[in-house]
């Protein structure tokens, strides 16, 4: 029997208005851990505190993985169409501009 896990794909919103998108076994403790670490070299270091904007729930890591790389890609309309469940709007913004 294959046992489930969890992994979660997350979006943070930064003090700076910049976005943060990760990939953790364990949100809570990742956003603390963004929150209060004491990596200086960590891209969240100097932008606390950080918001959770976004997370989906992944019971396969490479799924988790495959998303969080695709959502890496995305523009910052797009990712606030995904905040609001607003996948009209994600359509549209996918589409190849005339």
């Amino acid at each position: 029997m294959k046992i489930a896990h969890n992994y979660f794909v997350y979006i943070l919103e930064c003090s700076d208005k910049s976005y943060y998108t990760g990939v953790t076994n364990d949100l809570e403790r990742r956003i603390w851990e963004h929150n209060n670490g004491e990596n200086t070299l960590a891209y969240t270091f100097k932008k606390k505190p950080v918001i959770l904007k976004y997370f989906q729930r992944f019971e396969d890591i490479s799924q988790a993985i495959a998303w969080e790389k695709q959502l890496k890609g995305w523009s910052r309309k797009k990712k606030e169409a995904l905040f609001v469940d607003d996948w009209e709007q994600i359509k549209q913004l996918a589409k190849p501009k005339k």
